[in-house]
């Protein structure tokens, strides 16, 4: 097989998970608090980077189990952000799902690089890290409202 080189600067890759439920005439987004710096002990949403030879899709399921211990499969792209300042360690692209689940039929464990899992009502979501903030925006407005 050909190898191919380019000259150019590459983005990491990365993908981020919103899980959502209603209860009660609330909606709740999961959420994990973040173990490790960037952002230590700030809120975030389940994900993580694309290992080599793995889809985005595959990567945030992954990501999902790893951080959570819960095991998913239907999900819809919500977006792309390429900031190239979003992430403090360099340039990141992440790629945003969102899925609907039953929140009494989750039972979400902190795992990895995850100190906590909760979920948080919309009206009561604390500083997120990165950008999610933006990306929780958008999954609202196209995922949320939506449906």
């Amino acid at each position: 097989m050909t190898k191919y080189t380019y000259d150019y600067p590459r983005p990491a890759l990365g993908t981020d998970m919103l899980l959502f439920s209603k209860q009660s005439n609330n909606i709740y987004v999961l959420l994990i608090e973040r173990g490790n710096s960037p952002f230590k002990g700030y809120w975030a949403f389940p994900g993580g980077f694309v290992e080599e030879g793995e889809s985005c899709e595959q990567a945030v399921l992954r990501e999902l189990e790893e951080e959570t211990g819960l095991v998913h499969s239907e999900l819809l792209q919500i977006g792309t952000f390429s900031d190239p300042s979003r992430d403090p360690r360099g340039w990141i692209v992440t790629v945003a799902f969102a899925a609907w689940v039953r929140m009494e039929e989750t039972r979400p464990i902190a795992g990895d690089d995850a100190k906590n899992v909760k979920w948080f009502s919309l009206n009561e979501i604390p500083p997120l890290a990165f950008d999610h903030a933006i990306i929780l925006k958008k999954a609202i407005s196209v995922f949320v409202n939506g449906h």
